[in-house]
């Protein structure tokens, strides 16, 4: 009986990570000048926010987010999943309480996982200024070269 009451508590619990920090976070998103363009590509749905801006997304997710703003070069920033320390303690806690189940859950939504950078914080880099082209003054025709005068 104590075995199966076990059991029954490790899938209600399904892990300790996905228990204690759950299985989504909250990723601040900002930029110098404020007022850019970031999409966020990783999610069920791709975001747009303007910056400065949160969201709130999978820790299991593959984030990229790109910056966009008329007179500034484009920049793109891939986050990375890390183990935290809090994450490493409730994914470890599965050896007394959620057992293989518990690490399964943990391991597949990735609970235990911050991202990095967070928050994500870019400095947008001013596009060149554009060369006006001036238009080629027209050139003057020159005079015909003088012939040489026969002898003298």
């Amino acid at each position: 009986m104590r075995s199966l009451g076990i059991v029954a508590l490790s899938v209600m619990l399904g892990g300790c990570a996905s228990v204690t920090r759950g299985t989504t976070e909250n990723i601040s998103i900002s930029s110098t000048p404020s007022g850019v363009e970031a999409v966020v590509s990783g999610l069920e749905v791709p975001t747009t926010c303007t910056t400065p801006c949160a969201i709130v997304a999978k820790r299991s997710a593959d984030i990229t987010i790109t910056f966009e703003k008329e007179g500034y070069q484009p920049q793109t920033v891939q986050l990375t999943k890390e183990v935290s320390g809090t994450g490493a303690a409730g994914f470890a806690g599965n050896l007394l309480a959620g057992g293989v189940i518990g690490m399964g859950v943990d391991a597949a939504t990735g609970a235990a996982t911050d991202h990095k950078p967070n928050p994500v914080i870019v400095t947008m880099q001013p596009t060149a200024p554009a060369r006006s082209a001036r238009p080629a003054a027209p050139r003057k025709p020159r005079p015909p070269a003088a012939a040489p005068e026969a002898g003298t």
